[in-house]
């Protein structure tokens, strides 16, 4: 399996331009979330054994980030159970993220990391946490 570094640095390849960079810190939060939202609703068994897998991934590339990974998807989870999102709300707000994220790969004239490797779905939501992380030293460097 590649390192955390790797898939990083893979993962920051296709995202150099500064709108395709500040549309991705909107656009990938806000996808992370609504996919929490939307397996919790459609089924709780499905939403534990994906947060399960992701979770895995996560800490496979370190246990820090595995907590990390962990921790955010039941800050996501526990937001949705307490503002309740309807499944329409939760359905516009992801085709409107994935609609800025496509904008956002058009400006920068390169197609998405999850092309070539779907496991850059899991890194995109690293790749935008990677400075807060770093701060407070779950990150090297």
């Amino acid at each position: 399996m590649a390192t955390l570094d790797h898939w990083l640095s893979a993962y920051a390849e296709s995202h150099q331009h500064p709108t395709n960079k500040k549309l991705h810190n909107y656009c990938v939060p806000a996808i992370f979330f609504v996919l929490v939202a939307l397996l919790w609703k459609i089924s709780p068994l499905l939403f534990f054994v994906c947060a399960a897998a992701a979770t895995w991934f996560y800490y496979r590339l370190s246990p820090q980030i595995g907590v990390a990974g962990a921790a955010a998807i039941l800050a996501c989870a526990l937001l949705q159970a307490a503002l309740n999102f309807g499944f329409v709300t939760l359905c516009v707000v992801f085709i409107a993220a994935w609609v800025g994220q496509f904008y956002g790969h058009k400006v920068e004239g390169k197609k998405p990391s999850f092309f070539d490797d779907l496991k850059f779905l899991l890194i995109g939501p690293l790749w935008v946490a990677e400075p807060w992380l770093r701060k407070r030293g779950l990150m090297g460097g």
